[in-house]
């Protein structure tokens, strides 16, 4: 008897069945989808601040964190001494410096 049992089970198994490979196909697509629409983008994102953070200079209007604007009296390896209002100096991380402004009339925003 147990002989019949295993045939029927090997008859009722499809006689083309996709290799397992194909199982993880969709995985891999969502991995891709994944990596190219969020990862990707938001690592060159973090590569063009830590360029516009490295080349900050005296004298540069910046956007802070806090939502402060100001311009950079002096810059080390770490901080910059940010200048918020006349006689108002700030000594702010340059992690946390947002945004440096181009200035005023440099290239219109639409070109």
């Amino acid at each position: 008897m147990p002989t019949s049992i295993l045939a029927q089970l090997a008859a009722a198994a499809p006689a083309g069945a996709p290799p397992a490979w194909i199982q993880y196909l969709p995985f891999a697509a969502m991995g891709l989808i994944f990596w190219f629409l969020i990862l990707r983008p938001q690592m060159k994102q973090q590569k063009e601040h830590k360029t516009k953070l490295s080349a900050l200079k005296k004298g540069d209007d910046v956007l802070t964190g806090g939502g402060f604007v100001g311009k950079v009296l002096k810059v080390d390896e770490t901080y910059a001494e940010v200048e918020l209002a006349q006689g108002v100096r700030v000594k702010a991380l340059k992690s946390t410096i947002v945004d440096v402004i181009p200035p005023a009339g440099a290239k219109p925003a639409n070109d």
